[in-house]
């Protein structure tokens, strides 16, 4: 293998190859930073006297095309990948320039610390992290397998989707976030008086990757501009909702205040709503919330498949309360955020499972007579 570039990601990579006996060949613009990942042992300063398997370009997005081209004309391997955050971009590149675009795959490891250089690096830094792979319509299934190696190699997980799929998705995971965090910090800068000593964890978590190299993020969100900008505009309408509806809020007897309010809460729900969706994220209960009761089969391992299923929702085992519905069934109640109940009601009714809302029985029960504390017959 030969690494272009040995920051923090391709020397994590190189560190990665070696452990499991590749030979990696490095090579930086700046042959200190090469020399420094050698001393490290991620391989070996010097360019390769035949052609290798594979050359991971781990240059920022912008450079890649050209550095691309460049590797290519020397026959420096067999197949070629990169680890840039934005993928159209060099696609495009290698279409354009690359004397053998079916020898390119795009790549995307999801992973990386506020850190830069390769004394940040870290063999296990993939290690089940997601690894996307973009191949363009000229991608050879050799170049592909070799990529899926390197995936393999660094003990991360292949995710095989479309270039502009791919930037559109980080625009929101990713590039936006790093925007918000950047902007959140800059506010730092002209708080009031104390503001360092009530900076609590919230604040540490909000900001936390404000801190990476500004140079390289201009590269990043200036390739996919495009996408952030999509995003943002999607931001500032909430945020023009919610300016006015503080307004509302800050004037006692404001004829706004109850419309503030209900905007207010509707945006705080959606971003409950948002954090469910993201798996193995357990979304915030408060007070009041309701609960969502599902009845369960009194056999074994049914209560574990409901278990796993209520997983994929963010909603942990430990929400949960177990009763006797009948005698050959059992009622489990979850404790669930108001925005997350529907949802969660109906992913699970669509999985076969009889699902309802706490608040729905009882409501049935004053309609029906029946005691609200009593089991009902659910739909499935």
């Amino acid at each position: 293998m030969a690494v272009i570039g040995t920051g923090l990601i391709g020397t994590s990579i190189a560190l990665a190859a070696r452990r499991r006996g590749v030979t990696v060949f490095l090579a930086d613009r700046d042959p200190v930073a090469a020399r420094t990942a050698a001393a490290l042992g991620a391989g070996l300063a010097r360019a390769p006297a035949a052609p290798v398997d594979l050359a991971v370009i781990a240059v920022p997005p912008s450079q890649v095309g050209g550095v691309l081209a460049e590797a290519q004309t020397s026959r420096l391997a067999l197949g070629y990948t990169d680890v840039a955050s934005v993928k159209a971009g060099p696609e495009r590149a290698a279409l354009s320039r690359a004397p053998d675009p079916e020898r390119y795959i795009g790549g995307h490891p999801l992973a990386g610390r506020e850190r830069s250089g390769p004394l940040a690096a870290r063999a296990e830094l993939f290690q089940g992290r997601n690894w996307a792979l973009t191949p363009s319509r000229v991608t050879s299934p050799a170049t592909l397998d070799r990529a899926l190696c390197l995936v393999e190699l660094c003990d991360a997980v292949p995710v095989v989707m479309p270039s502009q799929e791919h930037d559109a998705a980080v625009a929101v995971t990713s590039h936006v976030p790093h925007l918000v965090a950047s902007l959140m910090a800059a506010r730092l800068r002209d708080g009031p008086a104390g503001t360092s000593l009530l900076a609590g964890q919230g604040l540490r978590d909000v900001t936390r990757i404000a801190g990476g190299d500004s140079r390289l993020w201009g590269d990043i969100l200036q390739s996919n501009a495009p996408a952030v900008a999509d995003v943002l505009r999607d931001l500032h309408a909430d945020l023009s909702r919610l300016v006015p509806a503080l307004d509302a809020l800050a004037r006692p007897g404001h004829r706004d205040r109850e419309l503030g309010m209900r905007t207010l809460v509707d945006l705080l729900d959606r971003g409950i709503l948002g954090l469910a969706g993201i798996p193995g994220t357990r979304p915030p209960t408060t007070p009041g919330d309701p609960r969502v009761r599902v009845r369960v089969a009194d056999r074994p391992g049914e209560l574990a498949r409901l278990v796993a299923a209520t997983a994929g929702l963010g909603v942990a085992a430990e929400d949960a309360d177990v009763g006797a519905a009948a005698a050959d069934s059992l009622a489990v109640r979850f404790t669930v955020p108001q925005a997350v109940a529907d949802r969660m009601v109906a992913e699970l009714r669509k999985g076969g499972w009889s699902a309802v809302r706490e608040d729905a029985v009882r409501h049935t029960g004053e309609q029906s007579g029946r005691d609200e504390g009593e089991d009902v017959a659910l739909p499935v």
